[in-house]
């Protein structure tokens, strides 16, 4: 049990069995074209009467880290989040994002709040290379404080059938290369809330301030996973969200197999080891909680490492080799 974030108020083991007493109640809602057993990070739908077109879609939030951007008085890059959550988890089947729809209740509506909101959905957009169909805003007077707000948002991918990753086709020795992320991205902010209360203060080893640092916009690897996927077979992508190494990894990977995992080959940035000594932390939480630096991850076959890097870095990505696939351990082995 993740206990630094249990203590924080966010149960994730609660989430697992929501989940799973869930599962009977959408499995009635399922007709023709739905997709299951594959594409563990986002719905997988048949377009009925065409041959090979799956539509892939993705829905999320981008949770407490919100209320950062509202004591920071900050809100032109918190859609960026937006679209990064969803067409994050879209590139883990392979598929292309299409386009994004945007939800935002509010307490009241400022218009130039609102405005520097989309601004940051729209710049999402255009680096997931995507377009920004649509979306609502809603008022809720009464219900939420005037100055507070929610953002969530929806998007639609496209893939080839015989494109679509499967974890299935992953075998032991097969290498994983982490994707930097670029900071926290938009999870764990609920542990992270706790541990600071205040966010202006600067901090040297940060070159800037706390609240600057947390804002960062989660990064979006849509463009340089298409340019992947062009060149090399890739076999399965995680993307690296709550839960963080020890929840996601494993999404990606058959059953009775584990990641063998360098701790030394994970460049862990500083905002990472001020949260850890800040909030005297255990490493487990943080790696089961943050995504540590590595945004995304992406197994394929030993030979294809060195091309495969060579096209993501080319593609403005930092990435390497970090672990490899092996049988008979469940989860996460660190060496």
């Amino acid at each position: 049990m993740n206990k630094s974030y249990n203590n924080a108020g966010v149960n994730i083991h609660a989430g697992y069995e929501a989940v799973e007493l869930m599962k009977k109640h959408v499995a009635r809602t399922h007709i023709p074209g739905v997709l299951e057993g594959i594409g563990g990070f986002g719905g997988l739908f048949a377009l009925p009467g065409m041959n090979e077109a799956v539509l892939v879609s993705g829905a999320d939030g981008v949770g407490t880290k919100l209320q950062i951007a509202i004591q920071m008085d900050k809100h032109d890059t918190i859609g960026i989040d937006a679209v990064a959550m969803c067409v994050n988890d879209i590139i883990c089947c392979g598929a292309k994002p299409l386009f994004f729809l945007d939800y935002i209740a509010t307490g009241k509506v400022i218009p130039q709040k609102i405005e520097q909101i989309i601004s940051g959905v729209a710049e999402g957009c255009v680096q997931a290379a995507c377009a920004l169909l649509g979306g609502e805003t809603a008022e809720h007077p009464g219900v939420m404080p005037e100055d507070d707000y929610d953002i969530a948002g929806f998007s639609v991918g496209i893939v080839d059938k015989p494109r679509i990753l499967d974890k299935a086709n992953v075998k032991p020795k097969d290498v994983v290369l982490g994707l930097a992320s670029s900071g926290v991205h938009s999870n764990g902010f609920s542990l992270t809330r706790k541990i600071f209360s205040t966010f202006g203060q600067y901090h040297d080893d940060l070159a800037k301030t706390l609240g600057e640092e947390l804002l960062t916009p989660t990064k979006i690897y849509v463009k340089s996973i298409m340019a992947l996927l062009e060149n090399i077979p890739v076999k399965s992508i995680s993307h690296i969200t709550g839960g963080g190494f020890y929840e996601n990894i494993p999404r990606a990977i058959p059953k009775g197999m584990g990641v063998a995992i360098e701790l030394s080959k994970i460049e862990i940035p500083p905002i990472f080891k001020l949260i850890e000594k800040t909030g005297n932390i255990p490493k487990n939480d943080m790696f089961s909680t943050y995504n540590m630096g590595v945004g995304l991850c992406v197994i394929i076959k030993p030979e294809y490492a060195d091309e495969a890097i060579a096209t993501l870095n080319n593609n403005g990505e930092k990435s390497k080799v970090i672990g490899e696939i092996v049988d008979g351990i469940d989860g996460i082995k660190w060496v």
